[in-house]
């Protein structure tokens, strides 16, 4: 007897419907075809297991099982539960009547139990997309399935249940999410807030600028002056993430399996990787293609702590996800793009020891020992980065202080309104919303300066060697300026905030 099953696989942060076939016939074999990996080959052995400890078996005929595109690679043990419904189908064992209606996934246990599966939302998308009544998942991921409106989500704990839903013996507990509700429930919630924060008054304005339009920014001063903790409160300033940043963001987290019990993702990803992290680790990558921390900092930060430490290899993989916000990986048989619309924050010590021109420093360096570790960095990795600031240690006056510091929530409303700013200006453009997305044209419409701030720029220009990509990044954080303020034109003063904010531009910073 053959019956058709379906399941399905990710790719990139796409789902395509696999049809498994199941055919039982006079023999005796165990086949199964349409480029299985390993962890498919082996599901025999958990299907046998878990169906000998739940009553029922495995016929002792002849079984081929065809996963069709026949051409495209299938891997992990998420089609246990697919392949394990569709041999009991075929044998009889159960009734077909209604499996083609529901998407199937799940690994299972020995004892028939359900683990969860990776990239339940990009399926239940795609199930809803092809018309499918119901998909049927391990409750594990019912929630973040159930963010999909109009399909039936059924989170089930064991394969008996699936068994019984297709028997009619019993109906399947559907999973309900009001998905708007979800989103709001979470929504303003930090978990860290500069009220924290004491004195740092210049780097707190700086992550501002930063926040309101979305410029890359690299924090330089020497251990303990507060690089790291300012960094985790920038999520804190950004604008609230809207329903579709929350799906895409969830989307991506939701293939590789880090999506938490609450199924939706409402907070604005921080992702802080290890100096030690591979090329691979971090753009995406792999045998099989996975998205890597820049895909998982979409629509949020991606920290690099130490950014010298680095490997060379390692920052410079990042200089075309920077530009065009998205990591295009290529194999032989397919291309899959992840999306990384991500803030990148970077901090750094000044020199080897930590401290620079320090008279009370335990340990300095010399000119030659820091120019070595500053050219750790490439110039057009630095020249994609909008803002640099300098941040000196706190003194003991202000960490004893007991004022009550501006929160987050106040920052935050004045970097909202700078975006809606922004938005509304680039309405028109499909892949420009806010000012550090901005092309060259759109920099020559958008920052137009008068005489005074024309003759600042080319002073500050010539004296510190600007490259062609500094004087945008300079127009464009001038732009976010002016933005924050509320007036059209930039005026000198805004230019003159931004030149600012090149330190490691000037003389005595790169030699």
């Amino acid at each position: 007897m053959l019956v058709k099953i379906y399941g399905s696989a990710v790719f990139g942060v796409e789902a395509t419907t696999i049809t498994v076939e199941v055919n039982i016939d006079k023999g005796i074999g165990y086949h199964l075809v349409g480029l299985p990996d390993n962890a498919i080959k082996e599901s025999s052995y958990r299907i046998s297991a878990a169906l000998n400890n739940n009553n029922y078996k495995l016929p002792g005929k002849k079984i081929t099982i065809n996963m069709a595109p026949a051409d495209l690679r299938k891997e992990g043990s998420a089609y246990d539960l697919t392949l394990a419904i569709g041999i009991l189908a075929a044998s009889g064992q159960i009734k077909s009547d209604k499996i083609g209606d529901y998407l199937i996934m799940g690994e299972l246990s020995l004892d028939g139990s359900l683990q969860p599966i990776k990239g339940a939302l990009p399926i239940a998308i795609k199930a809803r997309e092809e018309g499918f009544k119901g998909f049927i998942l391990p409750k594990q991921n019912a929630k973040e399935a159930a963010i999909v409106n109009n399909l039936k989500v059924y989170g089930v704990e064991n394969i008996t249940e699936v068994i019984s839903f297709f028997d009619e013996k019993s109906d399947l507990s559907e999973t309900v999410i009001d998905t708007r509700a979800e989103f709001y429930k979470n929504l303003n919630n930090p978990e860290f807030d500069f009220a924290d924060v004491k004195g740092q008054e210049s780097v707190k304005r700086s992550m501002e600028i930063a926040a309101a339009g979305g410029h890359n920014i690299i924090l330089i001063g020497p251990p303990g002056s507060g690089k790291t903790m300012l960094s985790k409160r920038l999520p804190s300033i950004l604008p609230p993430m809207t329903l579709q940043e929350a799906l895409e963001t969830t989307k991506i987290h939701s293939v590789v399996g880090k999506v938490k019990d609450s199924g939706l993702i409402t907070q604005r990803p921080f992702r802080s990787p290890h100096h030690t992290i591979s090329d691979v680790a971090l753009v995406g990558g792999g045998q099989y293609p996975q998205p890597g921390e820049i895909s998982l900092s979409h629509n949020g930060v991606l920290f690099l702590d130490e950014l010298p430490e680095f490997k060379r290899t390692v920052l410079e993989v990042m200089r075309q996800p920077l530009e065009d916000r998205e990591v295009t990986i290529s194999r032989a048989k397919f291309t899959v793009t992840y999306p990384s619309s991500f803030m990148l924050v970077a901090s750094m010590n000044p020199s080897p020891s930590g401290y620079f021109n320090d008279p009370n420093a335990p340990v300095t360096s010399s000119p030659a020992e820091m120019q070595r570790y500053l050219s750790k960095i490439s110039g057009p990795l630095l020249d994609r980065i909008d803002i640099h600031i300098e941040v000196n240690p706190v003194p003991f006056e202000k960490l004893s202080e007991e004022q009550i510091n501006e929160p987050s929530k106040a920052i935050r409303e004045r970097v909202t309104k700078a975006r809606e700013i922004q938005m509304l200006r680039f309405s028109e453009y499909k892949n420009t919303h806010y000012n550090a997305q901005m092309g060259v044209k759109q920099i020559r419409k958008y920052c137009k300066l008068n005489d005074n701030s024309k003759t600042l720029l080319k002073n500050a220009m010539e004296r510190l060697n600007l490259s062609a990509r500094a004087y945008d990044r300079i127009l464009k954080v001038s732009r976010t300026i002016a933005d924050l303020e509320g007036v059209n034109e930039i005026s000198s003063s805004h230019i003159s905030e931004a030149i600012q904010y090149r330190s490691l531009d000037r003389e005595g910073w790169l030699g």
